[in-house]
């Protein structure tokens, strides 16, 4: 059996950069036993750009 987290990362409204260190985000969850699975970006708005992305972790429940 495996958890599942998602995290959030907000993308700035004008220049669509992440507005935190996304690379931090991964590397402090590997450290806590997560692995990514997947980036997604389901917020769509303006000119089809993402308003944010989703971090998709799992790891094996104990």
């Amino acid at each position: 059996m495996y958890e599942h987290k998602f995290v959030k990362v907000d993308l700035s409204a004008f220049k669509r950069t992440p507005e935190e260190d996304y690379h931090s985000v991964v590397y402090e969850h590997e450290k806590e036993g997560w692995e990514l699975i997947q980036i997604f970006a389901p917020g769509i708005k303006s000119y089809g750009m993402p308003s944010f992305y989703e971090l998709i972790f799992k790891r094996k429940k104990d």
